[in-house]
């Protein structure tokens, strides 16, 4: 048998009990705090897409050239022995551009002479015994042989004689040869010989820009060629002067690229502008069709689900995301080129796409354009 004074120290007080009920409740009230979990909204970046526009522009840059420029040379071989002109100088018709040394042509020209005078020599001596022999056959002296064979040389002296004479003029023709001329009123862009130098016939010396029409030459890459067709207008404008700009039309496409480069000349041609000068740079600018049809996203916006390429867009009115497969055509240096999946207006995640999920809560700072929707420019 216990006392009471025993149980009093083995049984817990109404107190006791009190008090480790409250600890109990208050531990099991942070267990349930500690078990709710607030719903993750995470901030992102977008994109908005817009509408694909129906053109697009192209530009190229090129200078200022003129329509006709001539690589003058002489019609002779020679050593220059003078040059009259500078690059920047205006020529006329008639103007000598430079001179090559002239000494063998005009002793030519001195040969010649002297064998058309031995050639009139023999015209006139066979003349007289051709008159000589006609006269014997009158008198029936000289058989009718010795007539015919006179007149046989006197027409062969004749001959002669004319040969000679064409000699001439073709020895004096190459002195004049030895003085390159202007044939139009132009300017001169390049000096390809100076004094001193032993050129071929028909080596350029001068280079003349002939005065009138201007045009623009570039250089058009082979997948943009078949938008430039001659008689197709485009605008060209000038870094020398921002306000002037002229509307300018293609003339001539190369047939062939350059074998080098794989670009296909192109030349525009300018309305008559006296600010327009030659060499200025200049850039051309074309509008063509936008054949393709897509928009364009940044490459961080591109993402990849079992396999295939897609995005994740937001939904404006519940502010979650949503995967959505797209078709892309093609990557550039502005991004990713897609032609299916997406339409005008569309938010699309920009940033960040390793950390979406399906109906994630998002939150949508200011939104800013898509990088290329419309303006394609190819420079």
């Amino acid at each position: 048998m216990f006392s009471l004074k025993t149980l009093s120290h083995r049984m817990p007080s109404v107190a006791s009990l009190a008090l480790i009920g409250a600890i109990g409740i208050g531990v099991s009230a942070c267990s349930e705090e500690k078990a709710e979990v607030k719903e993750v909204i995470r901030p992102v970046k977008v994109v908005e897409i817009a509408k694909a526009g129906d053109t697009r522009k192209l530009d190229y840059s090129g200078s200022v050239k003129s329509r006709t420029e001539m690589n003058l040379g002489f019609r002779v071989a020679g050593k220059i022995t003078e040059r009259l002109v500078d690059i920047g100088d205006r020529v006329t018709p008639g103007d000598v551009l430079a001179r090559v040394d002239a000494t063998d042509y005009q002793l030519a020209v001195k040969t010649a002479e002297a064998n058309l005078a031995a050639a009139e020599r023999s015209v006139e001596t066979t003349d007289l015994v051709n008159k000589r022999a006609e006269q014997l056959f009158d008198k029936s002296v000289a058989p009718k042989s010795q007539v015919e064979q006179a007149s046989l040389s006197h027409d062969q002296a004749i001959s002669q004689r004319d040969a000679a004479l064409s000699a001439l003029d073709q020895a004096k023709n190459q002195v004049s040869y030895t003085e390159l001329k202007a044939g139009q009123n132009g300017i001169v862009t390049a000096i390809n010989a100076d004094t001193g130098q032993v050129v071929g016939s028909g080596t350029a010396v001068v280079t003349v820009a002939v005065d009138g029409e201007k045009e623009v030459q570039i250089a058009v890459p082979e997948n943009d060629i078949a938008e430039f067709k001659p008689g197709k207008t485009v605008k060209a404008s000038f870094w020398a002067d921002d306000r002037l700009v002229l509307d300018g039309q293609v003339r001539e496409v190369s047939g062939s690229a350059d074998q080098q480069s794989r670009t296909f000349a192109v030349r525009v041609s300018l309305p008559n502008d006296p600010r327009v000068l030659l060499g200025m740079t200049a850039t051309i600018e074309a509008d063509v069709s936008n054949g393709n049809s897509y928009v364009s996203i940044p490459l961080s916006a591109l993402a990849e689900k079992d396999g295939k390429q897609m995005v994740w867009t937001v939904d404006r009115d519940t502010a979650t995301v949503h995967g959505r497969d797209i078709k892309v055509a093609d990557f550039t240096g502005d991004g990713v080129h897609v032609t299916e999946g997406l339409d005008t207006g569309d938010l699309v995640v920009s940033a960040g796409t390793q950390f979406m999920s399906e109906n994630l809560k998002v939150k949508v700072p200011n939104q800013q354009s898509a990088l290329a929707a419309t303006d394609q420019t190819v420079r």
